[in-house]
């Protein structure tokens, strides 16, 4: 059964960073595209970044220049780096395992991870 753990999370001031971790088991990472999404409070899950089987990388405008995807493919975990956090980046941080559509666009699939807190606060 494909299992994913996100982990990293915590609490950060404006300006500080974290790196989170998905864990995957049962599925190659490096074989499937994977993406981090996020949940505030009372918003919408939405799409922060993704990696593609081949490396190449796509960030949501929010967060470039702060958040890097990557890749361990000998441990089998994605990571999502993130710096300059703001107050506006505080959320649950979800990893999924989906699939990009040949206009090169992420799409989720069912496997997620249980999530973690990331919150950003002075």
């Amino acid at each position: 059964q494909v299992r994913l753990v996100e982990s990293g999370g915590g609490l950060v001031q404006p300006g500080g960073s974290l790196r989170l971790s998905c864990a995957a088991s049962e599925i190659a990472l490096r074989t499937n595209p994977v993406a981090w999404y996020r949940q505030a409070p009372g918003k919408q899950r939405e799409l922060v970044a993704f990696i593609s089987k081949g490396g190449s990388t796509n960030y949501a405008d929010s967060v470039k220049g702060r958040f890097t995807i990557s890749r361990d493919n000998a441990k089998n975990i994605v990571y999502l780096q993130m710096n300059s956090l703001k107050l506006e980046d505080t959320a649950v941080y979800y990893c999924n395992v989906g699939y990009i559509t040949g206009s090169g666009s992420y799409r989720a699939d069912d496997y997620w991870g249980q999530g973690t807190q990331a919150t950003v606060s002075s």
